[in-house]
Order: C-alpha cells, then sequence, then structure tokens
C-alpha cells in the first residue's frame, strides 16, 4: 500500500457522483466514514452527500490483521480502487480497493451508533454531535439545506432583498414579555439607581436590551423604502415550554412587502409554501422516500385510531396539488361550534363562543376533517392580536391571516400592518406598550407611509411537516430547550 500521501493526492470523488457514474474500472478514491464491515471484505461507506452508502470490496488476505481491526463502525477510511458494476443487490456499482487508509480510528466498544444497537431519538438528542450520521439525521439536515436554499431562491427570483435584521434589540415585537436578555453587568452586584432598581444606563448598550424575538419590526423599515425585503435569521423565546412544537433557538423567515393588502399576502404566503413544497419533492426523492418508510413503519406499530390518514408523501402532495381554503375567523368559529368533536366534547378546549384563540385542535380540524384542503383564516377578534395589524373598519377584528396545515396546524401567521398613525398609536396606547421604545416605529407611519404586509414562516415548523418527523428538537442541529444549552 502507498503512504496516507500519496493516496490522498489523487482527488476525493463524492458518493453522491459515484453511485451516477457508469463503471468503465476506472480509478476513483473516495472518503467517508464505516457504517458496516462484513467477512473481513465488504465496506460499507458513507460521506453525508446521500443517504446511500457506497460498497467497497477488499480482497482476501490484501490487508495486514492490524489494519482490519481498525476498520470498525464509525472509522474514517480513505479508499483507492477500481469502480467497477456491482455483482451484489442493492447497488449497481462499487469500488475493488487497491489502496485503504485509515483517517481516523473509532473505538468500536465506545461508539454509541452501533446499527445493533439502534438508539432512539430521545437518546440521539442526548449525543447531539453524532447524531448527524445516522441515516435519519442525515435525510432532515440535507433536506434542511434543500429548503433553506430554495427559501432564498424563491424571495430572489421574485426580486425581494434579503435584509439582516438585528439579533441584539431593544424591542419585544410580539409584546409577549418572554424574552432572553443581554446583560455585561455583574449579577451579583449589578449597580442600581436611587429607587434601588437595576441601572440599565450602566449595561453595554445604556438600556435594556434582548435577543430578538422577531425581524418583523426592523424589516418594516426597509420594506417602506426597498418595497419588497425578507429576514430569514435566528429568533429566541424564553418560554418555559417542554413541548414536540417549541424551541428556545429557532430560526424565522419573514418577508414585508410594501403595497400589499391582505390579500396580496395571502397569495405570496400561498405561493411560497407550494413552492417550498414542490422543491423538496423535486430535490429531495431519496431521502423523503426514506423518511416516508420510515413514518409508515412508525405508524404501524400504533393504534388504529393514532395512524396518520396520509403518508408523509401524500401530505407533501395534499399541500401542492390542493388550493387553499379561504375563510375568515367567523366563519371557522361556527363551523367547529357545530361541528361533532364539539358537541360530543372531544375538543379538549370546547368552542363556546366568538373571540377565543384557536387551538392546534381546532386548525387541524378545519384542514384535515372539514375541507379536506390547506386553510387560510383571516380577520381576527383584534382583542388577541398583536398591536401592529391593521384595524378592520367593524372595530372588533385585524387584518390579520394564519395558514393552517395537516398534521401540524399554524404554519404561518401575517397580517397587513397598520399604516395610519393615529390608529397604530392609539393601539400601542390602549395596550400599555413603552411608547419609547417604538417612537422609530410610530415614526415611519409620519414620513410617507404606505400600505404593506407580511407574515412570518417558522423554519423549523416548515421542517416537521417536510420532513414528518414528529419532534421539532430533531429538525435542527442543536436544539435550544428550557434546562438545555448543550453543545
Amino acid at each position: 500500500m502507498r503512504s496516507e500521501i500519496q493516496q490522498l493526492s489523487m482527488k476525493r470523488t463524492k458518493i453522491k457522483a459515484l453511485l451516477a457514474t457508469e463503471p468503465s474500472n476506472q480509478s476513483v478514491n473516495v472518503q467517508g466514514w464505516v457504517r458496516t464491515f462484513r467477512n473481513n471484505q465488504f465496506i460499507s461507506i458513507n460521506d453525508g452527500s446521500t443517504i446511500q452508502n457506497l460498497q467497497a470490496v477488499v480482497e482476501l488476505n490484501s490487508l495486514d490483521e492490524t489494519t482490519l481491526k481498525r476498520i470498525t463502525t464509525g472509522a474514517c477510511i480513505s479508499v483507492t480502487g477500481d469502480l467497477i458494476a456491482s455483482l451484489g443487490k442493492g447497488q449497481a456499482v462499487e469500488v475493488k480497493v487497491n489502496e485503504l487508509t485509515i483517517l481516523g480510528d473509532c473505538d468500536a466498544e465506545a461508539y454509541p451508533l452501533q446499527l445493533k444497537n439502534k438508539p432512539s431519538l430521545e437518546y440521539l438528542r442526548e449525543i447531539a454531535h453524532l447524531r448527524s450520521r445516522t441515516n435519519v439525521f442525515g435525510a432532515v439536515m440535507r433536506i434542511r439545506h434543500n429548503m433553506a436554499f430554495a427559501i432564498h431562491k424563491f424571495f430572489n427570483d421574485k426580486g425581494f432583498f434579503y435584509i439582516h435584521t438585528p439579533v441584539i434589540t431593544g424591542s419585544d415585537a410580539e409584546g409577549a414579555g418572554t424574552m432572553f436578555r443581554v446583560t455585561t453587568l455583574d449579577s451579583n452586584n449589578p449597580p442600581r439607581d436611587e429607587h434601588g432598581h437595576i441601572d440599565h444606563k450602566e449595561d453595554f448598550f445604556g438600556k435594556e436590551t434582548n435577543l430578538t424575538v422577531s425581524g418583523q419590526l426592523e424589516g418594516e423599515t426597509y420594506a417602506l423604502a426597498l418595497s419588497e425585503i425578507y429576514t430569514f435569521g435566528p429568533t429566541f423565546r424564553a418560554e418555559n415550554s417542554n413541548t414536540t412544537r417549541h424551541l428556545a433557538e429557532f430560526w424565522m423567515i419573514e418577508p414585508e412587502m410594501a403595497f400589499y393588502d391582505i390579500h396580496d399576502n395571502m397569495q405570496l404566503a400561498t405561493d411560497l409554501l407550494q413552492y417550498l413544497v414542490k422543491y423538496a419533492l423535486d430535490n429531495c426523492k431519496e431521502d423523503l422516500e426514506f423518511l416516508n418508510k420510515r413514518a409508515i413503519d412508525e405508524d404501524a406499530a400504533k393504534p388504529q385510531d393514532q395512524r396518520s390518514e396520509l403518508s408523509l408523501l401524500d401530505r407533501l402532495k395534499f399541500v401542492t396539488e390542493n388550493e387553499f381554503q379561504k375563510l375568515s375567523y367567523t366563519e371557522a368559529i361556527d363551523i367547529l361550534k357545530n361541528s361533532n368533536p364539539n358537541k360530543k366534547k372531544k375538543f379538549q378546549y370546547l368552542i363556546d363562543g366568538w373571540g377565543i384563540d384557536l387551538q392546534s385542535e381546532h386548525e387541524r380540524y378545519l384542514v384535515e376533517k372539514h375541507f379536506k384542503k390547506p386553510v387560510i383564516l383571516y380577520n381576527y377578534p383584534k382583542d388577541i392580536k398583536a398591536f401592529y395589524m391593521r384595524q378592520n373598519d367593524d372595530n372588533k377584528t385585524v387584518a390579520a391571516m394564519d395558514v393552517l396545515f395537516p398534521g401540524i396546524g399554524e404554519i404561518i401567521g401575517g397580517s397587513q400592518r397598520e399604516e395610519r398613525y393615529d390608529n397604530l398609536l392609539a393601539r400601542v396606547k390602549e395596550m400599555n406598550l413603552p411608547e419609547k421604545d417604538l417612537w422609530w416605529y410610530l415614526e415611519l407611519r409620519r414620513f410617507g407611509s404606505a400600505p404593506h404586509s407580511g407574515f412570518g414562516l417558522g423554519f423549523e415548523r416548515l421542517m416537521l411537516f417536510v420532513t414528518g418527523m414528529t419532534n421539532i428538537r430533531d429538525v435542527i442541529p442543536f436544539p435550544r430547550f428550557p434546562g438545555n444549552a448543550e453543545f
């Protein structure tokens, strides 16, 4: 065998490319991690470029005993050999090994990803530094990349401008009060004012600041100059929510558009979601087929009444092949109030009147049972929505809209923004929000205001839908949730 330096001088080819190559005994180099090694002869290698493994075949007695013992599951190797047609089932090509180098040893006894163990998703969250080497997380993260790329492509092709909004901010866009504070003050002995309160004038920014809960407000400033913009960045919520749908750190896509009313807003949301789902179907076929089979196998182990009516691939096609049903919040309340689950008290949260905030079970009923298609609800009661949403003439509702998906419920929330200064100021006062922190946002309405709209799409919610995973902690590389900031 040649030295490691000599072998690595040959240009590496990714496994995805090799599997699509016509074999003609050409010499190739492949590098990756060992998935299995059978009979001291058959090595299954994966480099992350595809869910498929490449088989490398070692001629018997061509490697010394020491090297053979180092070819363990998880070890990283470099193989140079001839690309030939495979005689085995399941792959068209394989590599006949001429040279093999161990790039990184793996302690077989300690390695937690042995095939025989089949670790649970819960356990894999505890070893998030290694879980990307499993088929499930390799598939999820390749799809995540494709979705991120598709988002940028969609907006770029429509002439939108990508704006980076601040991660550290002095405003709370949602008025929720569930923010991570940012400070450099001594936590053991912070400076205090004459009233005994912490004196944030002594802090780094000279005022209270927090990690952003949304880039929307800052995004609006650029929409009212560049017409159509979008943000795509991390957001933070300090909610003590240990659920399968909440994270403390997640990514948001937030377009803001001047000269769009709520109907334009709904159309853009529809176009974006259908584009993204179709992009996944067209460009992530192998990974989606793997995740689809995985979901079917998981479903088969559940009681009949808990199984999904649609497979993962069927749910995706459900979105691309159906028009989105539009109806007002008021119409939705009437449907839900008169529904069998409500009459028979099967809803956990019963619908007894107008004005309540809908829960996921209500949203999913509308999508999956009543209309059997994606749904867009609009014109919500103003008392359950944020201060910046445009007030309708009835003085009861605002021009808000939510897009509801099967298996998820709300996937997009948005609105036409209030462009009238007096109306916005009255709403800020009505909700007891600090005018001093929103002076610049209010001022936008004094200097060339325009009708404008926008929405937010939680990237991880989208990923849950596209991958069929059931826990949001499994669609982000390193999940942050209460009690966990590991890695």
